[in-house]
């Protein structure tokens, strides 16, 4: 199946000054959301995006890497790219991620995880002026016979991973008890919500952006440092980054390989839909355990 087309034109080595400030960038993640030191993000941010700044121009005036040429005009520098991947970054870091159902933090997650999304588009769009960020819904066309039958495999492992992992190690504990049918719309509704901006903000944005200067495997797992970072504060924890990090890689090559937000925000809810039945088997006592092979807590 062939390259996006904005990628496809492009010149990205494996070695290069870019890889630098993008992983200070990166590695904000993990200083935001799992270490919960957000000074030490700001600092890493700042050192990324001047790093980018004062690489990009020396790298222009020795004659080293040039952006290449897409799109019929020149291609941004990784200032660019990197900017709008720590302006998401500092908006999500803005509030707690822990899992919470009542109206104001279901209200400041919207806010938060949707401008996250909206800023980065807007600035690409409309001040930068190209289409960085694209949420191609459809792709590649129709479904294969594969890719229906990994939609089938994500139920099956997800069946038979997720309530040994959230049961065994405590980590459903992370979310907050759902016991009545209010409370479990909510989390109905949250868990499929979050699902769907991680791929909206990790694949379609930060993968996105980051493709545009590294190869495919660099850009992924650049990519994953992020989305693994934000779901250890989301509540997976413990032995969690075993399942998360696999996750995430998997979810960066798909849509690489699919070009369809459609489907990877599918396989995102299937797994989530077991999350959920997951979370609510723990926190109800009897209530599902004839579904899953982990009884109750």
């Amino acid at each position: 199946m062939p390259a996006l087309p904005e990628v496809a034109t492009l010149h990205r080595p494996a070695l290069s000054y870019k890889l630098a400030p993008a992983i200070l960038v990166c590695l904000a993640a993990p200083a935001f959301f799992v270490l919960l030191l957000p000074w030490l993000g700001w600092v890493l941010l700042a050192a990324g995006l001047v790093s980018a700044f004062l690489l990009e121009r020396r790298a222009l005036q020795v004659g080293g890497e040039e952006p290449a040429a897409f799109e019929g005009r020149r291609a941004p520098g990784i200032l660019r790219d990197l900017s709008l991947i720590a302006a998401g970054m500092l908006i999500v870091s803005a509030i707690p991620l822990e899992a919470e159902l009542d109206n104001i933090a279901m209200l400041r997650f919207t806010v938060a995880l949707g401008g996250a999304v909206l800023v980065p588009y807007l600035i690409s769009r409309f001040v930068y002026r190209d289409y960085a960020i694209r949420f191609p819904w459809r792709g590649g066309g129709r479904w294969s016979a594969l890719q229906w039958g990994w939609l089938v495999g994500v139920l099956v492992l997800g069946w038979l991973i997720l309530p040994f992992y959230f049961i065994t190690s405590g980590v459903y504990q992370n979310w907050p008890v759902v016991d009545t049918p209010d409370l479990i719309a909510r989390l109905f509704v949250g868990v499929g919500a979050v699902g769907i901006w991680d791929e909206l903000f990790f694949i379609c944005t930060c993968f996105a952006l980051l493709r545009r200067h590294f190869p495919d495997v660099q850009a992924n797992v650049l990519q994953a440092i992020i989305f693994v970072s934000f779901l250890w504060e989301l509540g997976y924890r413990a032995w969690g980054p075993v399942l998360t990090i696999p996750f995430a890689l998997l979810q960066g090559y798909i849509f690489m390989r699919t070009r369809s937000l459609a489907y990877v925000v599918t396989v995102h809810l299937l797994f989530d839909a077991v999350v959920f039945a997951v979370l609510v088997h723990a926190h109800n006592p009897g209530l599902l355990d004839g579904l899953f092979f982990v009884p109750s807590p």
